[in-house]
């Protein structure tokens, strides 16, 4: 509490140093007291009830300079959005404009100084009482009974989760300061008397998975959250070169359902979903562009990142899991993966609006489909894990598909999602009728004889199913076997036959993709 106290007093000087000393260099000119002093409480309001939003005074106690730099940022463009609303409802301040925006730029700067600060202090004071554990882990690895190792407890062998409270208090105050006893209770279903090879670590950082002390693991517990993780992929790709194949990963997320949850909650009505807004853009959007991106990871090292569940976990299969369980526990998903294979080590993945999708073309050639983002990024990896839990829907689409986004289902419906697959048409991927590309799992689904048949001709834009509007997967195939046999016979006939069969029900039965 001192400490915090301390930054609003540092906040306040600095606030009202940058003010008078703007006024006086480069407004002297404004002889109004009255006004000036008008204009510096309303902006001082301001400042100091966002600074208290967005809990600016938190930077007193942390030492990560980016850390520092990304909080004052987002605080401080807050402040800037609300005092240029402020300028456009108070016309009396609009002469005044340069003076309040300067103040923010000003201010920012000495507060990155101040931040500077405080993180060096912090990161002398606290290095003689955080010396690095022998093994480079943040807490404690191994399993079950706790012996001296270095400076940190080391866990050895085969102790309940639950038990760890009668071996070390510190130990259970560690990590009951990271969870709780719902969380506890639930990890240790995974952790059995006896068993030799679990870690338990608190982590953002592959480093300290590559450096723990053994090469295969039967289960890794990771205590932080996987929003704060930097390079989430090369993380889970760590953990599992340290897993036996079938080894246990726990870990949990904070999904950006959660995150909306939890802001909307935290602040008050009104001001709730504009903060909340400028979060997601912030947080969500700016991580996935191409522009923002690396201004982003530079200011917040991919802490704090808004993630999907469907991200999450499609990650999570791309890099050698699968999914076994998973518990909602408060404002928490905790997810238990399992290894069952290498990583697929994706090294161009696509977070933009247009993605490149691969499907199966002419003579079983792999072809890259370009759609409008429909689905959160990694859901490609998903197909498997969602048809074994939601199986299909009328249509021959995976029923209750989370991975779908809000602006995705609304692409669907106005086919806007399938305007970029006029790239494939001209590069003679696809045709203008034909079979509808498909992906590897469900080209998977298909008889043998379909299989065949589909490879010898090249998909299309405009697929038979619209012309015939199929509800079950073997329905499907028949549809698609029944124009393959035509198209066979009669090619031109058949495409203008199944074309103008598909626009009619499109237009006039609202036939529309889901």
């Amino acid at each position: 509490m001192r400490k915090k106290l301390l930054w609003h007093l540092t906040d306040t000087l600095i606030f009202v140093f940058s003010f008078y000393l703007l006024v006086w260099l480069k407004f002297g000119y404004l002889n109004d007291t009255s006004r000036i002093f008008l204009t510096s409480f309303y902006t001082f309001v301001i400042w100091t009830v966002i600074s208290l939003f967005t809990k600016k005074q938190g930077i007193i106690q942390k030492t990560s300079i980016r850390e520092i730099i990304a909080d004052i940022t987002i605080s401080n463009v807050f402040i800037l959005g609300s005092i240029l609303v402020l300028i456009r409802l108070r016309p009396r301040f609009i002469e005044i404009r340069f003076l309040l925006i300067y103040l923010v730029l000003l201010a920012s700067i000495l507060e990155f100084l101040a931040g500077w600060l405080f993180a060096y202090y912090n990161r002398i004071k606290n290095k003689p009482f955080q010396p690095e554990p022998e093994n480079g882990n943040d807490l404690l690895s191994g399993t079950g009974i706790i012996e001296k190792a270095g400076p940190k407890p080391v866990i050895r062998k085969g102790v309940p989760l639950k038990h760890l409270q009668q071996t070390s208090e510190e130990l259970a105050r560690i990590i009951l300061e990271e969870t709780d006893e719902q969380v506890i209770q639930y990890v240790e279903k995974y952790i059995t008397p006896g068993l030799e090879g679990t870690s338990i670590v608190s982590t953002t950082t592959r480093f300290n998975i590559v450096n723990l002390p053994l090469q295969n693991y039967e289960v890794i517990i990771n205590l932080k959250r996987v929003n704060d993780i930097n390079y989430i992929n090369k993380f889970f790709e760590a953990v599992n070169a340290r897993l036996k194949h079938g080894g246990i990963f726990i870990d949990w997320v904070e999904t950006y359902s959660l995150r909306k949850k939890r802001v909307l909650a935290k602040y008050p009505q009104g001001i709730n979903y504009l903060i909340y807004s400028v979060d997601f853009l912030i947080k969500r959007v700016c991580p996935k562009l191409p522009v923002t991106k690396k201004i982003y990871f530079f200011l917040t090292r991919g802490q704090n990142r808004v993630l999907s569940k469907a991200e999450t976990y499609g990650r999570l299969y791309s890099c050698g899991f699968e999914i076994l369980d998973e518990a909602f526990i408060g404002d928490r998903l905790f997810f238990v993966v399992r290894k069952i294979k290498e990583p697929v080590f994706d090294y161009h993945p696509t977070y933009g609006p247009i993605i490149r999708l691969k499907r199966f073309g002419k003579n079983g050639k792999i072809i890259s489909v370009y759609k409008l983002r429909t689905m959160h990024a990694y859901s490609e990896y998903l197909q498997h894990y969602i048809y074994e839990r939601n199986k299909l829907q009328p249509g021959g689409k995976f029923k209750d598909d989370f991975r779908v986004t809000t602006l995705g289902r609304i692409f669907r419906g106005l086919w806007i999602d399938e305007l970029p697959m006029l790239i494939n048409l001209i590069k003679g991927d696809l045709k203008v009728v034909g079979v509808r590309p498909l992906s590897q799992h469900y080209f998977d689904l298909y008889t043998e004889e379909l299989k065949e048949k589909r490879i010898r001709y090249k998909p299309g834009l405009i697929p038979p199913f619209y012309a015939d509007l199929p509800k079950t997967l073997p329905e499907i195939m028949d549809s698609e076997m029944r124009y393959l046999l035509s198209y066979e016979k009669h090619p031109v006939l058949t495409d203008i036959r199944y074309f103008w069969k598909a626009w009619w029900n499109i237009i006039f039965r609202h036939a529309r993709s889901k």
